[in-house]
């Protein structure tokens, strides 16, 4: 079963293992919905009947469609911060941070082409959710920060955390061009984007 978000916009967190079965499907019927009919078009009431629960199970998790594009924002970052978890285990700790670095674009890439509802909402750029004070591209940076900091031998430390978010915000910009020019992701911008992250990065983490 996929994750259960931490999403603070949730009414209540599931406790019992039939809550959370229940939350999945709600989350994985907005997703699905999101692709065929557009945030703008997507209701509560929709999601229910996709999910096969009554719309009071919908609502005891989330006030609105805004909070629950919030929590499957939550769920993709959770699932991709696994999905980097594993690619880093398979290439082993010395392969140093440039491969850390494909690591984190590449699965971000799969996910971007393959989990459904992730094109509109992914950790909630698209479709803005979240707080100033926690904004999507501060939560992907900081949970990167934690994930790479001991792999790479760096304190967790601001400097560290800034240098990972300008390295977000500049590849999150860079993909979406990369995907205004081609549905697939137009290969030519991403290798110019993994050259410019390199250039970057190698200032701080070489």
């Amino acid at each position: 079963m996929k994750p259960v978000p931490h999403a603070t916009s949730m009414r209540r967190a599931p406790v019992q293992r039939r809550s959370a079965e229940r939350l999945t499907r709600i989350l994985d019927a907005c997703a699905a919905l999101l692709d065929e009919v557009g945030y703008e078009a997507l209701s509560t009431r929709a999601v229910a009947l996709r999910a096969g629960v009554p719309i009071g199970s919908v609502y005891r998790f989330f006030g609105n469609k805004r909070a629950m594009a919030d929590a499957l924002a939550q769920r993709n970052l959770d699932v991709y911060t696994e999905r980097v978890s594993r690619r880093l285990e398979e290439t082993g700790d010395g392969a140093g941070w440039r491969a850390a670095m494909d690591a984190v674009l590449d699965e971000y890439l799969v996910m971007k082409r393959t989990a459904p509802g992730f094109t509109l909402v992914d950790f909630g750029n698209q479709i803005p959710v979240g707080t100033r004070d926690a904004e999507p591209n501060t939560r992907v940076a900081d949970r990167l920060t934690e994930l790479l900091s001991a792999r790479i031998g760096r304190t967790p430390d601001e400097d560290l955390r800034r240098t990972f978010l300008i390295a977000v915000e500049t590849a999150d910009t860079l993909v979406q061009l990369a995907f205004r020019l081609d549905p697939a992701g137009d290969e030519r911008v991403m290798e110019e984007a993994r050259e410019l992250l390199r250039a970057y990065l190698s200032r701080s983490l070489d």
